[in-house]
């Protein structure tokens, strides 16, 4: 990973490769998924930037794009189901924020299952970031930042900004400072954001490697009202399969997954297994109070 580019160097950078390159800002996220536990997580998490726009999401899949690719190629050539348990790391969080440049409206991606496809479903949102300023400044790794404060969320945030960094972007949803944001961290310490550095990312692409392969996932997005969102997610959290059973006959439960001696019942149980496991192992979202200003349907 690089040091931060200078002003100069940044900017050039986008007049040179709007259209082909990307900045990476790695960001390391502590996080507490148990809101009754004292154990923290760490993942790394990534905002690309391009002259267009901001993609913030965990780092985990995009990471193992060429072994993804490598285990699918293998998988077609031999028409043999591997199982890519052991292989493959789950992701911490599967959502991602995009901001649109320069307007900085955000939407908020997932995805849930529909019949056999997955469904990228989320919300547009324009969170009103009322920063409170703080003269206080402190050096964080090699960046020399300005204290900033908010309530969002239903949380109190501080914020480390450098405004040697010319961009009002920050990981998750956070925005709208004169700087990037280098550190956020809530008053009670359930979710920590430290830039630990950048790099270029050539011929920047912005679905992964298995969101191109998987008809739906990446794709066409819908966009609902928050209120939608949240209720629809949270039924398929309840759950994930209930709209692929009743396609599901027992004569096609009972049939072998080709080159394997596995069912597609089986299959569906461990696959139906692994959401749930998924999302029972975080009870404590970023936000617990909803912003519904000037959300959109």
């Amino acid at each position: 990973m690089k040091k931060i580019f200078t002003v100069f160097a940044f900017t050039a950078f986008f007049a040179l490769n709007a259209q082909e390159t990307a900045n990476r800002f790695f960001y390391e996220l502590t996080f507490k998924p148990k809101k009754d536990s004292v154990k923290l997580d760490k993942v790394m998490t990534i905002l690309d930037i391009t002259k267009d726009k901001s993609i913030y999401r965990d780092y985990t899949s995009v990471a193992q794009d060429s072994i993804a690719k490598i285990y699918v190629e293998e998988m077609k050539k031999s028409g043999v189901y591997k199982d890519p348990t052991g292989v493959f790391t789950t992701p911490k969080f599967s959502f991602k924020v995009e901001k649109s440049y320069p307007e900085m409206k955000e939407t908020f991606v997932d995805q849930i299952i529909n019949g056999f496809s997955p469904v990228s479903i989320g919300y547009l949102e324009e969170p009103n970031f009322n920063w409170n300023i703080s003269l206080e400044k402190e050096k964080i790794g090699d960046y020399n930042t300005q204290k900033a404060t908010i309530d969002f969320g239903g949380r109190k945030w501080t914020a480390w900004f450098s405004s040697d960094i010319p961009l009002q972007d920050g990981p998750y949803k956070f925005k709208g400072l004169p700087g990037l944001i280098v550190k956020v961290v809530d008053s009670e310490n359930n979710y920590s954001w430290v830039l630990k550095g950048n790099k270029k990312v050539e011929n920047f692409e912005e679905l992964s490697y298995l969101e191109k392969l998987v008809p739906g996932s990446g794709g066409k997005l819908t966009t609902v009202s928050r209120e939608k969102f949240e209720s629809t997610f949270s039924s398929f959290k309840k759950d994930p399969f209930s709209s692929i059973r009743p396609m599901l006959s027992q004569e096609m439960l009972s049939q072998k997954v080709p080159g394997t001696d596995i069912t597609i019942g089986d299959m569906v149980k461990k696959q139906e297994k692994s959401y749930r496991e998924f999302f029972n192992a975080n009870n404590n979202p970023i936000e617990i109070q909803q912003d519904t200003r000037k959300n959109k349907e």
